[in-house]
C-alpha cells in the first residue's frame, strides 16, 4: 500500500477538481435560468481574456494601448457581473472554481513543494488503511483503565504501578500531545511484558492522528522487514514515510532477530530522525541493562541520549483481565 500513496492522492486531487468542475458547470446552468444577462456578461469577458492572450502575442503598432483597452473593458464588465450577482442574491464569487484548498489550488503542490493539505490527506490515507485504526478503535484513552495498576508498591520501586502510571499519563496529556508541534522530544517506554506499553502507545497515536499527524506504527519486526525493502529493494517512498512521518512508532523493539544488519540499519534510520528532529516512541520489554547488552553502544547512546524514558510496571493485564473473564 505504501508504494500507491501517491497515486491514490494524485487520484484524490483529481477527482476534487473533476467535482468542482462540474459543481461550476451547475451554477453556471442555473444563473443561465435565473439571468442570463450575467452569463453574457462571463462569456463576453471570455472572448475578451482570448482576445488578450492574441493581441500580447502580436507584434503589432499600439498594442500596449489596445492590451490596456482590453484590460480595462474585462475590469469594468467583471465589477458589472459581480454587482449582478449580488443584486440576484448570489455571492461575487459564485461564477469562479472554488477551490477546497487555496494555497495549491487543488493540486497538492505549490510549485514543487507539497502543500499542507497534501499531508492532512496522506494522513487520512495512511490512518485509514493501516492497522492502528482498528487498534485505536478500543485502546484509546477513553478506555484506558488505570484500575488495572496496583496502589502499593512494589520491590524496589519509588512509586506504586497506578501512581507512576498517573505520573506518565499527566506527562503525555498535559504536557507532550498538546505540545506535540512545539518539541522534539522522543519517549522511550520500558519494562515487564503486559503492563501496558503498547495500549499507552496506540492511545497517543490515536490522538495525533485524530490532530491531524501522520504517525507511523510499526513492530520492531515489522520496521526491520520495511528496512530490508529499502536497502534492497530501493523503496524510496517507504524510506520517506519512515524518516519524515511527524512520529514514528516502534512497538516491542527487542522482539526482532537481532543482527548486524538490523543494528546497523536502526542506527541509520535513528540517527536521520533525530538529526531532522521527526519524533519517536520506542516501546521494549527490556530493561535499560538488556538494552545495553542487545544492542551497539551507538544505539544505546541515542536512545539514552535522545530519549525521555519512562519505566512502566505492575502486574501482567492481560492475565489480570484473563481472570476477571472466568470470574
Amino acid at each position: 500500500m505504501i508504494k500507491g500513496y501517491q497515486s491514490e492522492l494524485m487520484d484524490i486531487y483529481e477527482k476534487i477538481r473533476e467535482q468542482e468542475k462540474e459543481a461550476l458547470e451547475t451554477r453556471r446552468k442555473e444563473i443561465s435560468k435565473s439571468c442570463p444577462k450575467i452569463m453574457d456578461i462571463e462569456n463576453t469577458i471570455a472572448k475578451l481574456s482570448l482576445k488578450l492572450a492574441t493581441t500580447a502575442m502580436k507584434n503589432v503598432p499600439n498594442a500596449t494601448k489596445e492590451l490596456e483597452n482590453i484590460k480595462n473593458e474585462i475590469k469594468n464588465l467583471r465589477a458589472t457581473k459581480y454587482e449582478l450577482l449580488v443584486e440576484n442574491g448570489y455571492y461575487p464569487e459564485y461564477l469562479n472554481i472554488h477551490y477546497r484548498c487555496k494555497h495549491c489550488k487543488d493540486t497538492g503542490y505549490i510549485v514543487t513543494e507539497k502543500c499542507r493539505c497534501y499531508n492532512q490527506k496522506l494522513v487520512q490515507i495512511y490512518y485509514k488503511n493501516s492497522e492502528i485504526e482498528e487498534a485505536t478503535k478500543f485502546n484509546n484513552f477513553n478506555t484506558f483503565n488505570i484500575e488495572y495498576y496496583s496502589s502499593s508498591r512494589v520491590g524496589d520501586e519509588r512509586y506504586s504501578p497506578r501512581r507512576n502510571m498517573t505520573g506518565i499519563l499527566d506527562k503525555i496529556t498535559h504536557e507532550y500531545i498538546p505540545n506535540f508541534n512545539r518539541t522534539d522530544d522522543n519517549i522511550l517506554f520500558y519494562g515487564n511484558s503486559g503492563t501496558g506499553k503498547t495500549f499507552l502507545t496506540h492511545c497517543i497515536a490515536k490522538e495525533l492522528l485524530d490532530a491531524g499527524y501522520l504517525v507511523v506504527y510499526k513492530t520492531s519486526d515489522e520496521l526491520i522487514r520495511n528496512l530490508k525493502e529499502i536497502r534492497f529493494e530501493n523503496n524510496q517512498n517507504l524510506e520517506d514515510l519512515l524518516v519524515n512521518c511527524d512520529l514514528l512508532i516502534i512497538d516491542d523493539l527487542g522482539a526482532e532477530q537481532v543482527t548486524e544488519f538490523s543494528v546497523t540499519e536502526l542506527f541509520t534510520l535513528l540517527n536521520k530522525k533525530i538529526l531532522k528532529k521527526k519524533k519517536m516512541i520506542i516501546s521494549t520489554n527490556l530493561n535499560l541493562s538488556d538494552l545495553t547488552k542487545t544492542y551497539a553502544e551507538r544505539i544505546t547512546s541515542r536512545l539514552f541520549g535522545n530519549f525521555t524514558l519512562f519505566k512502566v510496571y505492575g502486574d501482567d493485564i492481560r492475565v489480570k483481565k484473563n481472570l476477571s473473564k472466568n470470574r
